[in-house]
């Protein structure tokens, strides 16, 4: 299990990057069909298929729009069920294309894919970034994370918070009940199975206090999870929560990642 520390600036030493690099020349980046890239371990024809998003997007979830509605606009489904995390942004969509490399970061150990996606997000979240005090991470529960022995959302946040400068949190948050899966569940289910999932210990408490937090994670759903970890934030006094995450489940469909 890899160890966390707490905020940091993360500025990475001068003997990591050229042990990176020599690390690279004798074990060279693999993509995800197992061939040498160039291109942060994404083959060119991978690299094609990946849905990016970009501007304009729902401000609130990420969502694309077809045309530009202007500044801080909200889709039909953000002004209908406000969540308590404030803004969120995508990478891409999960799709085909998308969700083998999220999968093989998830579940297969390849978390060499981490920095991979914190690239995606510095650019996609570049407007969450800017207005950021932290960087968290969305935990797991104690036990899948002995079974898993990583958390992936926590292998994106690190580079991230080097990556932008921003102090990196990973305790922040701690996952006190070990829910069912939010497969087949409905929107309000997904709710129900989250609430009160979350906390903020007392000892990070300061440090959440008054700050405007960015919460990073693997996909977005329903945003019932992200919306119960915003609720425990700002519970603790956080000033906001925005929401970063590789990838966003296009409205209605019904996924278990």
């Amino acid at each position: 299990m890899r160890a966390e520390h707490g905020p940091s600036r993360g500025r990475m030493e001068p003997l990591s990057v050229a042990a990176r690099g020599l690390l690279d020349l004798i074990l060279p980046p693999r993509d995800l069909a197992g061939a040498t890239a160039q291109t942060g371990g994404l083959a060119a024809q991978v690299w094609s298929r990946i849905a990016f998003l970009e501007d304009p997007v729902c401000d609130g979830c990420g969502s694309p729009f077809e045309f530009d509605p202007g500044p801080d606009v909200r889709c039909a489904a953000c002004a209908s069920r406000p969540r308590a995390f404030d803004r969120a942004r995508a990478a891409c969509l999960y799709d085909e294309a998308s969700r083998d490399l999220i999968l093989k970061l998830k579940h297969a150990d390849r978390t060499d894919l981490a920095g991979l996606a914190a690239t995606w997000l510095a650019r996609a979240a570049a407007p969450l970034i800017a207005e950021a005090d932290l960087i968290t991470p969305t935990p797991l529960h104690r036990w899948r994370l002995m079974t898993r022995r990583y958390n992936q959302a926590a292998e994106i946040a690190r580079p991230l918070s080097r990556r932008c400068g921003l102090p990196y949190l990973p305790d922040a948050l701690v996952r006190i009940r070990d829910t069912e899966s939010q497969g087949g569940k409905s929107a309000s289910g997904r709710r129900r199975n989250m609430a009160g999932a979350f906390s903020v210990p007392a000892a990070r408490r300061r440090q959440v206090e008054g700050r405007r937090i960015l919460l990073v994670d693997d996909v977005l759903t329903t945003g019932a999870t992200a919306h119960a970890c915003a609720r425990a934030l700002k519970a603790a006094g956080a000033a906001s929560v925005s929401l970063a995450v590789i990838a966003k489940v296009r409205a209605g469909a019904d996924v278990t990642i």
